[in-house]
């Protein structure tokens, strides 16, 4: 379940093992991320450097059922999977990352 907590200028997006702030005042971003039980050190980087945030959409080699994840690229060329939900909701995801950041389609 994703959940996104919105204040003018500070943004926290919590999915799963994985937290992404966006905070407008200092002008960074800031993730963190859980591997199984241990706590990965968190990443640090300018809002200035995210590039893109978009839906990436797979199908399961398994299954066959469609798989749609909420991404972000950055500048450096990182892509960081941010959720995994159901295609109206990874869209709106985006939607508002997007917004908040101020990258417009």
């Amino acid at each position: 379940m994703t959940s996104i907590e919105e204040a003018p200028s500070k943004l926290v997006l919590k999915a799963g093992s994985t937290t992404l702030t966006f905070d407008k005042d200092s002008g960074k971003a800031i993730l963190q991320q859980k591997m199984l039980l241990w706590n990965k050190k968190p990443v640090e980087f300018p809002l200035s450097e995210i590039d893109d945030i978009a839906v990436k959409s797979e199908v399961d080699g398994l299954s066959g059922a469609p798989i749609h994840h909420s991404v972000m690229h950055r500048r450096n060329g990182e892509i960081t999977v941010l959720t995994t939900e159901e295609a109206k909701d990874a869209a709106e995801t985006v939607k508002k990352l997007r917004g908040f950041v101020g990258l417009h389609s």
